[in-house]
Order: C-alpha cells, then structure tokens, then sequence
C-alpha cells in the first residue's frame, strides 16, 4: 500500500503514479499547438525515457493521441472530446440547442456557435454556419483562454465563487492580480447585463455577440454569434444581441423542462 497512500502531497490519500503520468502526457499535449516528440514529452514533464515509453504507446493504441507523419512528434486526437460529447446531459444540451441556432442563423444572417468550459478554456461543442452566403464562423473543438473569449466571460459571469477560484487555478499561462482583477469585474458587469457584446480579440471586424444558456443558476453554455460587419447589414449588432439573449433562454427553459421530466 506504500505506493498507492501518500497523505503528505497536498493532502492526498491515494496516489496512482502509472495514472497520473499518463494524465501528465494528455495534459502536456492539450497545451501544446505542434506535436511534441517522445524526447520533448520527457524533458518538459523531467521524467526519464523509460518511464514514459509505455505510457505513449499505450495511449497511442487506445487511440488517446497520434504520431505527427511529418514531425514524429505526438499530438491529441479527438477521442477524450468524443468521449466527452456522450454524456448525456452535454448530448442532450446539444440536441436542444440545434434548432434555435438555426432559427437564429436565419434570424440574424450571421453564423453562431455553442461554447462550454474545460481546463480554464471555452471550447466549441456545436456551429451553425450563417443562413446567407456570406459569413463566419468557428470550427467545432476551437478554443481558447477563458479572458480572451466573450464566451469564456460569459460562462465565467454566473458560477458560485468558489467556482471561479477553481478556472481560475486552470489558467495557462495565469493571469497577473490586476488581470484577474480586470476579468472579474467585466464578467460581473456581463452577468448584470446578461450578454456579451465586444470586438473579437482574433479577427478584425467581427464583433462577438454571446449570451448564457442557464441551468441550475450558472451558465451551463455560451450561444456566441461572430457578428461580422457587412456594409449593408440587414439586422443590428444591438438587434442581434436581443435575439442572441432570446434564444439563449428558450434553450434555457428546454433545459429546464428536460430536467424535470427524469
């Protein structure tokens, strides 16, 4: 039992090494925009070359990550997302969502997308792609640091504090006390108005328009358009932040009633 106990490390009863290295290798590679080689997975996580051998070959075979043909380095495939989609309440929340977003996209003209939380990110879970022929969107897996993104503002306006406390440990690189400072009073001011409503940080001209999708008192959701400036454009940014706001509710209330129905 001496291996698998170890009270001493941040108060931690149980610790399983094998689990936790490969857990290192897909958190290592979540962080990294270029495949990383076996070499480079051992000098940024400081383990040796054969404690780490196995555990990308297994991960490898269960389809975990894969090997970059043109750099041999690893990268994640999108299996721990697949697996993530399955939950039912995030299939069932996608499921809900489809529908308004498509009446919104025809609403607005513009493309819209779905986004949750994961590791002090938003990710997109599900897109629209705009009912006219020109527009922008996302791609489905695209994220970002919560700061940076009006969806990650959004999902982090509504949880409890100590909610927050938790993001906020996942934030890579961490913000500075004045940062962090900054992003929690902006996320309150989105959590008074109910929306989000800023120039992208990414792409020039497009505006990022974002509501929260509620359940059980915090934000299960952000429904973000990229509201892309057109010269002649046949709904409003303000417009198009009222109806973002409405059909963020009525998937709300979906939620709601499909909660109670179990």
């Amino acid at each position: 039992m001496a291996d698998s106990e170890d009270e001493d490390d941040g108060g931690r009863r149980y610790r399983a090494p094998a689990l936790e290295k490969g857990l290192d290798i897909l958190e290592l590679l979540a962080a990294e925009s270029a495949p990383v080689t076996l070499t480079g997975i051992v000098n940024r996580l400081g383990r040796s070359h054969g404690e780490l051998f196995r555990m990308v070959q297994v991960l490898e075979f269960r389809g975990f990550i894969e090997q970059d043909a043109s750099s041999d380095g690893y990268k994640l495939t999108d299996r721990l997302f697949s697996l993530g989609m399955q939950q039912p309440r995030t299939r069932t929340l996608i499921e809900l969502a489809l529908p308004v977003m498509r009446q919104l996209t025809m609403a607005v003209g513009q493309a819209c997308h779905l986004a949750l939380h994961t590791l002090g990110e938003m990710v997109v879970v599900a897109r629209m792609e705009s009912s006219e022929q020109l527009g922008f969107s996302v791609r489905v897996g695209y994220r970002r640091p919560m700061h940076l993104a009006a969806s990650g503002a959004v999902l982090y306006a509504f949880p409890p504090e100590d909610v927050r406390r938790r993001w906020e440990e996942l934030f890579d690189p961490p913000l500075s006390e004045k940062e962090l400072a900054e992003f929690r009073e902006h996320a309150n001011a989105v959590r008074e108005r109910n929306v989000e409503l800023t120039p992208s940080k990414f792409v020039a001209g497009v505006t990022d328009i974002s509501a929260p999708v509620m359940r059980g008192g915090a934000a299960a959701a952000a429904l973000t358009v990229p509201y892309l400036k057109k010269l002649q454009p046949a709904v409003s940014r303000s417009e198009t932040a009222q109806l973002v706001r409405q059909a963020a509710e009525r998937i709300s209330a979906q939620l709601v009633e499909g909660d109670s129905r179990f």
